[in-house]
Parts: C-alpha cells; structure tokens; sequence
C-alpha cells in the first residue's frame, strides 16, 4: 500500500503590487475630482487621471456608488490613522486632537461627507464601521484631554465635527486653490478656542454625536 501523500498547500492568492497601485490612483483621483466637481463626474474622466483603463475603474469598483463608498472609507480610515499616531508618539491628547483637524482638512472630508446621504445607502456597512472609528477616536481624545484639563468642558464631538466642516470649505465666492490658504490658519484659531481655561461661557449645550446625526 502507497504511503499516503502528504496534502499540498495552497497558495494564498494576493493582490498583485501593480494592481494594488492602480487600485490606489483610481481612488487618490476620484476623491480630486469629487471635491472638484462632485460625485457625479464621469468615470472616465477618473481613469484618465489616474492613468488607467476604464476597465481597470470597473474592475475594482463595479459602480458609482463602490468607489464613492472607498474613497469616503479611505478618507476616514487616514484622518484617523493621523490622530491615532499623534496620541501614540506624544500621549498628549490635544496634540492628536489638533493632527485629527488639520488632517481631516487635508483630505477635504467637509467637501466629501454630503455625498454619503445624496449619493448611496449612508448605512452600508464599510461606511459606518469607518465613520464610528473616527467617532469613537474623536470622543476618546476629547476625553482624554479634557481630563488633562487642556479642554474646555462645554463643548462635545458635534461642535467639533459641525465647526470643522465648516472651516475646512473655501468661503462662498472663492474657488477651492484660494481658499485652501486659510483653512489651517482659520482652524488653529479654532483649536485654541477650545483650550482650558474657557474665556467665556458658549449658550446652549454641547453638541452629540447623535444630536449631529439627527440633522
């Protein structure tokens, strides 16, 4: 009787380097050009500028609504991952709150976040899971800090997100190149306005997540 052979291992397939670098410039370009001309520029115009076929844009993304989807996840995932290093190479929760704004800016998520309820289903599963990471992370350092008394005490998550956003768009009139340059200026000031001592009481109350979310 034939010893018995010994099972082979199957090899895990991987994404190819090459493929996971198209996958990438398809994304880096169609978030450009969503913040240009909204989501409902011409995928063809994406692979243009990310130096692809078109069916390489649908070969990752079967449709409109998956590639808006990824690059909102991915815009998310990376302003995250900024506050998440900041806390970790400082332990200093202010300075990762600061890192989570400025960057967010940098990815223009306040150009990008309508889209999540004009464009697709808002509660797909990758969409939430990213944006309750960055909610989650939001609220630990503002927790964090505010116990270590460099936040003031009277503002929540949603003042935070509400003012932003709002900062982070070109004022009405500009276009978005000349309106970039007092973006980080415009939110620093914010930032310091959020540091205990408080200079003056805010009317109302602070603003939650789920306030924010019933808007």
């Amino acid at each position: 009787m034939s010893a018995t052979t010994a099972p082979v291992a199957r090899k895990v397939s991987r994404p190819r380097a090459d493929a996971l670098r198209n996958r990438e410039r398809i994304v880096t370009a169609a978030r450009e050009m969503f913040v240009e001309h909204g989501p409902h520029v011409p995928l063809d115009e994406i692979a243009r500028r990310a130096g692809v076929g078109n069916a390489t844009v649908y070969r990752n993304f079967p449709d409109r609504d998956a590639l808006v989807r990824e690059v909102l996840c991915s815009v998310m995932d990376r302003t995250a991952e900024a506050a998440e290093q900041a806390l970790a190479e400082t332990g200093d929760a202010f300075a990762a709150l600061e890192r989570f704004v400025h960057a967010a800016a940098d990815e223009r998520i306040s150009a990008l976040c309508p889209m999540v309820s004009s464009t697709f289903d808002q509660h797909h599963p990758d969409l939430e899971a990213a944006r309750e990471r960055v909610e989650r992370l939001v609220e630990e350092v503002m927790g964090r800090a505010r116990a270590a008394g460099q936040l003031r005490s009277d503002v929540g998550v949603g003042d935070l997100l509400i003012v932003a956003a709002q900062l982070s768009r070109p004022p009405a009139g500009t276009d978005c190149v000349r309106g970039d340059r007092f973006v980080h200026r415009h939110l620093q000031l914010f930032l310091d306005g959020l540091r205990a001592p408080a200079r003056s009481a805010l009317p109302g109350t602070a603003v939650s997540i789920e306030e924010l979310r019933a808007c």
